[in-house]
């Protein structure tokens, strides 16, 4: 009765309408008979929608429901069942609907003037007596269980005895009953046991002592004696890890998990087969025109780690047998090294000769090549210390120019300025306006040349750091049309004096050839430090240019790499025509002249 509460439940948080499925896509409903958290529900849902969903080009609609096979007899749950599928798809028209196996194309047959009238069905039975509804086709696959007897047989030709391992819930139960018809084929020739509705306990200890010339053939447990339930997979592994025997199975989900193998019914050939048929009736085919079709998906296959844990001959596996997890021999594995291995001997046996000879040569080559290579890393040392030299000297000479810039000249425009502001409060009214117009000139003039000064050698770079004379340098080069933006992450307050300035020129140099060449509107410079030192990035959305052909026409690229070099980094210009300019320079932190190591 709790469960019924439970459905009930369920109905009234089930959405009262479902909307029709949109144009060109199909409503699917599939009912299982199989709990959601079967082998077979779990291998359906995951093969089933996505073949339906390729062969409806991605037009599908596609739910699902699971029946509980144990509790449909009783009445009560099978009307609850089907209020519970009324009202959760009221509104909806389904195009097909799919019924797994007996109990679920039961409820259908019994239901289907109320839930699933003028519907097409597609059933999926193991039962070969399955009978065809009006309006309906399916696939029928019967489990065969004497095939793997046959197989165990051909393995084992010696065995005399297989205990068939079953549990004690009805559907366990109904594999045993087909079992035993379908086996007694089989005797006097070998005599089938069967271990069925024991606690796990006694099974495990059943099958741990079993006499010689034996096998485990495991058919089904979800529930065992003592009332446990259990995932059939799972069980299944703790009986073929208990036995002292080599454990068979007829499902091909079972193979991995401790059995041998089997002749195995494939669930995924199944599922495929009622994809196929459900896309037929989809397509327009009416489900009476196709008959039901029977069929045979039982294939021979053997795990090949348990043949060699059992010590089963590879070699009295039938032919056409899949033989799964084989690790390839030394030959499969290693053929094309030692093909490759014995072609190579063959060709150094015939350049040894010709390795001597060339041996010295070689040596002589190296050593040529050791002493050129001596030379011109003196040569590049000589030129790094002549770039690092002009570079100083040429910073040394722009400081002496911004000072006599300072010092001289702006002081005399100052002094000529204020002259000129005297001078224009005595000038007679027509003279005015040209002395007013001097005034400003002079004063334009004596801005030009304090920003000339600033721009050739920062001064005050070293009191006021690296960001606050970039923020400054932004505010000088300020052009009509072309938005400038700095960005900084994770500098250090105080830098190296030399790496500051090279930080600074580089900017510099590249904003200037931005605002001169590139006909940007934007360009942006970042500034970030990490563990291993600062990265620049200048970027621009100008007209770009061919870095290779640019490269040695001008100074400004060798400048910049000069710069960059000496500050121990690296640089790199990415551009070309149309797509603008990237500088990314990557310099690591320089200890500032004042730190000293202190031995302890």
């Amino acid at each position: 009765m709790f469960r019924l509460l439970a459905l009930a439940g369920l109905l009234l948080l089930a959405p009262a309408d479902r909307a029709p499925a949109a144009d060109g896509h199909k409503q699917i409903l599939v009912l299982y008979s199989t709990r959601r958290d079967s082998e077979f529900s779990t291998v359906s849902e995951g093969a089933l929608p996505r073949a339906l969903d390729i062969g409806l080009d991605r037009n599908l609609d596609y739910y699902s429901e699971f029946i509980d096979s144990a509790r449909f007899p009783d009445s009560e749950y099978e009307v609850a069942f089907g209020d519970f599928l009324r009202h959760k798809y009221q509104g909806a028209s389904f195009d097909l609907v799919i019924a797994m196996h007996d109990v679920a194309i039961e409820f259908v047959d019994k239901h289907r003037e109320l839930l699933f009238a003028k519907t097409p069905i597609v059933f999926f039975s193991n039962d070969r007596n399955t009978r065809s509804a009006p309006n309906s086709t399916g696939v029928v696959v019967e489990r065969n269980f004497a095939s793997t007897v046959s197989l165990i047989e051909q393995l084992q030709p010696d065995v005399r005895q297989v205990f068939v391992v079953t549990g004690a819930a009805p559907a366990d139960q109904e594999f045993e009953r087909l079992a035993r018809t379908q086996l007694r084929s089989f005797d006097p020739q070998i005599t089938i046991n069967y271990l069925s509705g024991l606690t796990t306990r006694d099974l495990e200890r059943q099958v741990a002592r079993l006499p010689q010339r034996s096998a485990v053939y495991f058919l089904l447990v979800t529930q065992d004696g003592a009332g446990d339930k259990f995932h059939p997979l799972q069980y299944l592994e703790r009986v073929a890890k208990a036995a002292n025997a080599p454990t068979y199975s007829w499902v091909d989900s079972t193979l991995g998990h401790g059995v041998v193998g089997g002749s195995l019914y494939g669930q995924e050939a199944a599922i495929d087969s009622v994809a196929k048929l459900a896309l037929r009736v989809l397509r327009g085919e009416t489900a009476d025109s196709i008959p039901p079709s029977a069929l045979d998906l039982n294939v021979n296959q053997v795990d090949w780690r348990q043949l060699r844990n059992w010590s089963i001959s590879e070699s009295r596996v039938p032919p056409g047998t899949l033989v799964k997890f084989k690790e390839p021999d030394i030959w499969d594995r290693y053929r094309f090294y030692i093909v490759g291995a014995a072609t190579a001997l063959v060709g150094q046996a015939m350049l040894i000769a010709g390795l001597l000879v060339q041996r010295r040569r070689r040596r002589r080559a190296e050593e040529e090549l050791r002493n050129r290579q001596s030379e011109l890393r003196a040569s590049y040392e000589q030129i790094r210390d002549l770039g690092s030299r002009l570079l100083d000297a040429q910073e040394s000479e722009r400081a002496r120019i911004a000072r006599e810039l300072h010092d001289d000249i702006s002081q005399q425009m100052a002094l000529l300025t204020i002259d000129l502001t005297l001078m224009n409060r005595d000038v007679p009214p027509e003279r005015k306006t040209l002395a007013s117009e001097a005034l400003d000139r002079a004063q334009d003039i004596a801005k030009s040349v304090h920003d000339l000064s600033h721009r050739l050698h920062p001064a005050k770079l070293r009191l006021i750091g690296l960001i606050t004379a970039l923020q400054g340098l932004l505010q000088e080069l300020a052009h009509p049309g072309i938005k400038i933006a700095l960005t900084h992450e994770n500098v250090p307050a105080t830098l190296a004096p030399d790496l500051t300035l090279c930080l600074f020129r580089i900017v510099q140099e590249a904003l200037q050839n931005a605002i001169k060449h590139s006909r940007a509107e934007q360009v942006s410079i970042q500034l970030v430090g990490g563990p291993d030192g600062l990265t620049l990035t200048v970027i621009d959305d100008g007209v770009g240019f061919d870095v290779k052909a640019a490269w040695g026409k001008g100074l400004g690229l060798i400048s910049l790499g000069e710069r960059v070099e000496t500050a121990g980094g690296t640089f790199e210009i990415l551009s070309t025509p149309g797509a603008g300019t990237r500088l990314v320079v990557r310099v690591p932190l320089q200890p500032l002249p004042h730190a000293e190591t202190v031995a302890v």
